[in-house]
């Protein structure tokens, strides 16, 4: 009998979960897509724009002084995370203020944070 928790003993396939799963996947673009979607998530200064996003609009100067880090260094990661989708932004005269794109965003990050804080 084998140790390794993680294997089946025996090699058996289940036909019917196969089916359904393979009806309800979605195609590979999607999923190419959504892992380059996460990979947003993988950066420690873009999670912590994120949630001071999540919080408020801000911008760049007060993004920068939040994370002690340079104007220059936030607006790349800024412009990484609009470009992908997750952050927008607004002029206000000589002010530009961003935001999380939409409540999908929001959603996701709080329920990422959630999932970790349970995991405590």
């Amino acid at each position: 009998m084998s140790d390794n928790l993680e294997v089946c003993e025996i090699d058996c396939i289940h036909d019917e979960i196969l089916s359904t799963v393979k009806s309800e996947m979605p195609d590979d673009e999607s999923l190419i897509n959504l892992a380059d979607f996460f990979k947003n998530f993988g950066d420690t200064t873009r999670v912590k724009i994120l949630w001071a996003l999540s919080v408020s609009q801000m911008c760049v100067c007060d993004i920068a002084v939040l994370l002690n880090m340079s104007q220059s260094s936030i607006s790349h990661q800024l412009r990484v995370l609009k470009s992908n989708k997750i952050v927008k932004n607004r002029r206000d005269g000589k002010i530009v203020y961003y935001s999380l794109t939409d409540e999908h965003i929001t959603q996701i990050f709080k329920q990422g944070l959630s999932h970790i804080r349970e995991q405590k």
